[in-house]
């Protein structure tokens, strides 16, 4: 599902990512742990397309079996939209839009009929216990229910892979065991694949594989 060969991000001076290689299979629930700057945020933003590794001869990049560091911007952009989902720290809604509203937005970028996307949308926050919320704005939501809305946001395009960076990192601990769970749930339901960048220690054990960074590199 993932493979990167040999990856490497520097900024300036600062050389961040050091040859990573790694290997995700489709499925897999995998967690990335280490010490704050030791390349954890940076490798998932590369491996979610978000930016990109440095052009190197032996450096590969597959992402659902497409070689995605030989993709123009535009195509890149449309890769990422169809087939891949994003969970973040601050769940990032737009405030001005209900539930329902910004669950859709990935949905209307690909172009997908308004009717199709509204009723998917409902039937994620459905599944994902906000049936009661379709009409209400982040801020009348708590911040549990505003994380869910963001996961369903991620899944409305049916994607292969979700990353996730410090998911429950803004989540009272309840809330965080629920969203915890609700991922190995959703992968045995939709079979997803999930990378999961975490300083949570108890979400990364729960994880089929975790992984350690240190300095760059995986150890």
């Amino acid at each position: 599902m993932i493979k990167a060969i040999n990856i490497h991000k520097t900024y300036g001076d600062l050389h961040v990512l050091k040859g990573v290689d790694l290997h995700i299979a489709q499925g897999e629930i995998v967690s990335i742990v280490g010490a704050s700057g030791a390349g954890k945020t940076t490798l998932l933003q590369i491996l979610g397309t978000l930016d990109r590794a440095e052009k190197r001869k032996d450096s590969k990049l597959l992402v659902n079996h497409v070689t995605v560091n030989q993709l123009s911007h535009n195509q890149l952009s449309k890769f990422r939209n169809e087939r891949l989902g994003f969970i973040f720290q601050f769940h990032q809604l737009l405030p001005e839009f209900t539930a329902i509203e910004n669950v859709c937005i990935p949905a209307f970028i690909k172009n997908t009929p308004k009717a199709e996307a509204e009723k998917r949308a409902k039937e994620l926050l459905n599944f994902l216990g906000l049936s009661h919320r379709y009409d209400h704005k982040p801020k009348e939501l708590s911040g549990g229910e505003q994380q869910r809305v963001a996961v369903a946001r991620s899944l409305i395009n049916s994607p292969k892979i979700i990353f996730a960076d410090e998911p429950s990192g803004n989540l009272d601990s309840e809330s965080a065991e629920n969203l915890h769970k609700m991922f190995f749930k959703l992968r045995d339901e939709f079979g997803q694949t999930f990378v999961i960048v975490t300083h949570n220690t108890e979400l990364a054990d729960m994880a089929d594989r975790k992984l350690t960074m240190v300095d760059g590199n995986i150890v």
